[in-house]
């Protein structure tokens, strides 16, 4: 991996990680059109740039993270109840290495074009259908367990967390402020357990260690560049966002998807094949 490549890439996970168009699709779509094909590299250096996003959101949301363990404690266990399906398939994928097959070369046009195009039709549909009515319900469990079984979705890559956590906290009536606040919450156990999933198994495995020793000094600078970028522009992206989601104007974001999905199909058969 070059150091401007890493650039990018912090660049890219740190916007789309917030933005409801799927970090991990974009990831690894700019890592097959980059021809980055060391999975060791790819995994540790994947495994920073969400620990920088993680460090976006809790500046954002340090207030709010410190009011979850003060009495009655109410969110905290909105939240812990949320985190309970995407911990258990986000398990599943990496017992069975679904991410591998899935985003396998002779395949990932394919599915990168599939599940952008799920993610658009369901933004434009949330916008559809919130421009039509008022939701007024506070979060409560009709809204808590959509959003937990929406965030399970998106471990596959191409299916945003943000976006379909929003939506359906939106579709089941919720106001759109506390839906932003909690799907950015939602993220932080997300993304810190797949975080010690991830570099445990690296560690365990020899992974990162190799990663290091092939990469040397260039790895190294790559690592850390990516993780201040994706910091940066993550604390960018949330702001955007929570502008976006109370104005619930997603169709721009539903058009750059639908771009996206078609420019996959394309290069599917014309260069991650070729």
């Amino acid at each position: 991996m070059e150091i401007w490549q890493a650039i990018i890439l912090g660049l890219v996970q740190g916007l789309t990680e917030f933005l409801p168009v799927s970090s991990s699709g974009h990831v690894a779509f700019f890592q097959g059109v980059f021809g980055i094909n060391d999975d060791q590299i790819a995994l540790f250096f994947t495994i920073i740039l969400h620990l920088g996003t993680l460090v976006a959101v809790c500046v954002v949301f340090w207030k709010d993270i410190i009011a979850l363990f003060k009495k009655p404690f109410k969110t905290l266990g909105f939240l812990a109840l949320a985190t309970v399906p995407a911990a258990i398939t986000g398990l599943l994928f990496e017992y069975f290495d679904l991410d591998d097959v899935l985003l396998n070369r002779k395949c990932m046009g394919i599915v990168l074009s599939v599940l952008f195009f799920v993610t658009a039709a369901v933004l434009f549909i949330t916008e559809m259908v919130v421009k039509r009515r008022q939701n007024t319900l506070p979060l409560c469990f009709k809204t808590v367990i959509p959003m937990g079984l929406a965030q399970a979705m998106a471990v596959l890559p191409g299916i945003s967390r943000s976006g379909s956590t929003i939506c359906a906290g939106t579709l089941a009536g919720c106001r759109s402020e506390e839906v932003a606040k909690f799907s950015f919450l939602m993220s932080i156990p997300v993304i810190l357990g797949g975080f010690i999933v991830e570099l445990g198994s690296g560690l365990y495995k020899g992974e990162i260690q190799q990663s290091f020793v092939e990469g040397g000094a260039t790895l190294g600078w790559s690592v850390a560049l990516g993780f201040i970028i994706s910091a940066i522009s993550g604390l960018f992206a949330i702001k955007v966002m929570l502008k976006v989601i109370k104005k619930a104007n997603y169709k721009w974001f539903s058009l750059y998807l639908v771009l996206l999905s078609i420019t996959c199909l394309v290069l599917h058969f014309t260069f991650f094949n070729a």
